[in-house]
């Protein structure tokens, strides 16, 4: 059964690519004859859609989203829509910037959208941890500079964005729970989400990236630029904080420790509450999207995603006794990742700048 995913993945990829290059053609772009980004463990979250590399007819690089199923022509288009409504958000006093989007519409059965390439003179983890910080920071404050606070504004966003409240946090959290097997720590975070749910509505309605992390976006000429629109929603503001910071617990745990002190000691110990709350409920997705993944995997692989679930409950553990991971687990972690990890996998974690 777990060869059964890994191989329908191959084949939907090797169709889909064929797909696209032709409806590429037509177009004036090429795609890349290396696509490192949907190769190693990628097919665990395959979704329905590929996101390849190409060029234009004059060389440039370029990036092509396409689908011809239903359900990943839907999020194409639903990107498309949320880009061009984030650019005229009538509340939005601030906006991220984008990549430009160079085509889009369908060719024979794909769906298809190509923005320019940005070409980043370094990976956001290349930078200094001091320059990780302020980069991350003015990212963070400039999502909430979109904050949804009338009935007019939500209109305005329903139905393009999703719109997350305590109760889809507490009924996601619930699912989480059951997908993973009701581990402990698990029941333990579900309670202090339920506890504090008025605290979860209470800095809701902001413009949230949920996965906000450096592979989605880049950075050029000091400017960080958002690759993935499908993440944005409006929820609480510190969703997207703990995705990142959770990122870090990993890749700098010292700017894990920098921007949680930073929301500490600049705001209310509420608003420190929350983020440890939306930490929390970010985790809890990780353990289930991890445990999920055993029924696809096999091996080493299989191997992986256990440790994955252990490491990220211990993670929860600590923040639910608002301290920070002892960073000989990190490391520990890490060095047993990386050993169970395919070459193919260690070859697209170099791209996304994640070694």
């Amino acid at each position: 059964m777990p060869n059964s995913a890994r191989k329908s993945w191959e084949k939907y990829k090797e169709e889909e690519i064929v797909r696209i290059t032709d409806a590429m053609r037509g177009l004036g772009y090429a795609l890349d004859l290396e696509q490192v980004h949907i190769g190693g463990e990628r097919y665990l979250q395959s979704g329905q859609k590929l996101v390849l590399t190409g060029k234009d007819r004059y060389g440039k690089r370029v990036v092509i989203k396409g689908s011809s199923r239903p359900a990943g022509m839907r999020e194409i288009e639903r990107e498309h829509e949320q880009r061009t409504l984030l650019e005229n958000l009538p509340f939005a006093y601030r906006t991220f910037e984008s990549p430009r989007e160079l085509a889009y519409g369908k060719r024979a059965s794909i769906r298809y959208a190509v923005t320019e390439f940005i070409q980043e003179e370094r990976g956001f983890l290349k930078y200094s941890t001091e320059e990780q910080f302020f980069l991350a920071l003015k990212a963070f404050k400039e999502q909430e500079g979109a904050h949804a606070t009338t009935a007019g504004h939500a209109r305005a966003v329903r139905g393009k964005f999703g719109i997350l409240s305590a109760e889809k946090y507490l009924a996601d959290f619930g699912d989480f729970v059951r997908l993973s097997g009701s581990h402990d720590t698990l029941l333990r975070a579900h309670a202090f989400l339920s506890e504090h749910r008025e605290i979860m509505d209470g800095y809701g309605g902001f413009l949230t990236h949920t996965d906000f992390v450096p592979h989605n976006f880049r950075i050029m000429d000091g400017k960080l630029y958002l690759l993935d629109h499908t993440s944005l929603a409006f929820a609480n503001k510190y969703e997207g904080w703990a995705r990142f910071l959770n990122f870090m617990t990993l890749y700098n745990p010292e700017l894990e420790k920098y921007l949680s002190e930073y929301v500490r000691l600049n705001r209310s110990a509420e608003e420190y509450l929350a983020l440890r709350l939306m930490r929390v409920y970010k985790l809890g997705f990780l353990v289930s999207y991890y445990a999920s993944t055993l029924a696809k995997t096999e091996g080493n692989l299989r191997s992986l995603s256990e440790k994955r679930i252990s490491f990220w409950l211990k993670a929860m553990d600590a923040i639910l006794a608002d301290t920070q991971l002892a960073q000989e687990t990190v490391d520990l972690y890490k060095k047993e990742r990386d050993a169970l990890r395919s070459e193919e996998e260690m070859r697209r974690q170099r791209v996304l700048n994640q070694l």
